[in-house]
């Protein structure tokens, strides 16, 4: 039988929605970054995008806490986690649209 922790969330149930809103945070970044950094050339060195996503990263935890994540148990390797998997996701999405723009 599956554990639950104290907001109610099984663990299997607590990791795939991280894990699922980390991913689409990552994409998100991207797609914020393609909007306001831009796709040229000159985008892929510019720093905006990290901060975009550092801020997605920020904006990941209140709506963890919303939806039943009880992010008060998150220790180290859960924070980076998120962290890793949302920049993981922003680089890989922005790499290729970079490299496509590039290319055309």
């Amino acid at each position: 039988m599956a554990t639950e922790s104290s907001r109610g969330l099984s663990d299997h149930l607590r990791g795939v929605t991280v894990t699922t809103l980390a991913c689409l945070a990552g994409v998100g970044a991207t797609i914020t970054s393609t909007t306001v950094v831009g796709l040229e050339a000159t985008a892929a060195t510019s720093e905006l995008s990290l901060v975009i996503v550092a801020a997605f990263v920020l904006v990941q935890y209140p709506v963890l806490y919303a939806i039943g994540v009880d992010v008060s148990e998150f220790g180290v390797k859960d924070n980076l986690y998120v962290s890793f998997m949302t920049f993981a996701l922003w680089y890989l999405t922005y790499a290729v649209l970079l490299s496509t723009e590039v290319a055309a």
